[in-house]
C-alpha cells in the first residue's frame, strides 16, 4: 500500500519577513492534523529555504534524530554539544538530541540556501547528545541510523536510470529534484504514479517496487523504517 503526498499539500510555515520559508509534510506547531503526525519513527520532513543572513537562532531539542541534507547553497550549524560546522550539498548532518541539546543554523553565504530537514523518535530516549558530518555521500550509500532503527539511501538518477526500493515494512521517499514513477518493478506505465520535487510517497509493506527518472536527472532521499 503507498500513499502520495503532493508538495503543494504541504503547510507552509516559517516566517518570511525574516527570510525563512517552510513547508512542512507532517503536523508541526501550531499545524494540526491528527491524521499525519508521523509515519513509522518519521515525525518531520521539512523543506527550509533560508535568504542569505537568515536563519534560526538557538533554540533546544531533546530525544529526537535530525538529519539534514542541503540542497543549495551552504547551512552554518553550531550546538551546545561542541558541533560547529559548514554543510554543503552531497553532505549528511546528523544532530542526535539525546537528553538534550540546542542549536542554531544559519545562512552566513551569499546565495539563497536550501535543505530538507528531517527529524526521528529514537527508539530509546534520553543519553548524551551525538553529531556528524558524512562528506559527500556516494549515490547508493546507505547511511543507517541505529537510534531510529532507519536507514537513509541518496540515490541520483541519470534520465531513464532505475533503481529498487528497498524491500521494508514501511518506506518513505521524498523528491528532492527531478521528476520520477514509482511503481511494481517492470510493470507498465499505468501502474505507476509520477513524483515531482517535493512530493513524497509512504510505502507500507514495499515489495518489488522501483523508481525511474523521467525527463531529466532526479534526486531521492529514500527512508527505510523499521
Amino acid at each position: 500500500m503507498s500513499e502520495v503526498r503532493r508538495g503543494r499539500e504541504r503547510f507552509q510555515g516559517g516566517d518570511a519577513e525574516a527570510g525563512i520559508e517552510t513547508l512542512h509534510a507532517f503536523s508541526f506547531g501550531h499545524h494540526y492534523d491528527p491524521d499525519n503526525l508521523r509515519f513509522g519513527p518519521l515525525i518531520a520532513c521539512n523543506e527550509e529555504r533560508l535568504a542569505p543572513g537568515a536563519g534560526f537562532a538557538g533554540h533546544a531539542h531533546r530525544d529526537v534524530e535530525i538529519v539534514t541534507w542541503v540542497v543549495e547553497g551552504e547551512l552554518t550549524h553550531r550546538d551546545s554539544a561542541g558541533g560547529a560546522t559548514v554543510v554543503r550539498p552531497g553532505d549528511v548532518q546528523r544532530l542526535g538530541a539525546g537528553g538534550g541539546v540546542r542549536h542554531e543554523e544559519r545562512n552566513d553565504g551569499e546565495e539563497p540556501l536550501v535543505f530538507v530537514q528531517m527529524w526521528l523518535a529514537p527508539e530509546t530516549v534520553g543519553g548524551e547528545p551525538e553529531y556528524e558530518v558524512v562528506r559527500g555521500i556516494a549515490d547508493g550509500t546507505p547511511y543507517a541510523l541505529e537510534r531510529a532503527g532507519a536507514v537513509l539511501h541518496v540515490r541520483r538518477l541519470a534520465p531513464g536510470e532505475r533503481c529498487a526500493v528497498p524491500d521494508a515494512a514501511r518506506v518513505y521517499v521524498h523528491v528532492v529534484r527531478g521528476e520520477v514513477r514509482l511503481g511494481p518493478a517492470g510493470s507498465e506505465r499505468s501502474a505507476e504514479v509520477v513524483l515531482e520535487a517535493g512530493d513524497a510517497a509512504r510505502i507500507v509493506d514495499a515489495r518489488g517496487r522501483e523508481v525511474t527518472a523521467v525527463g531529466g536527472p532526479a534526486e531521492l532521499l529514500v527512508w527505510e523504517l523499521r
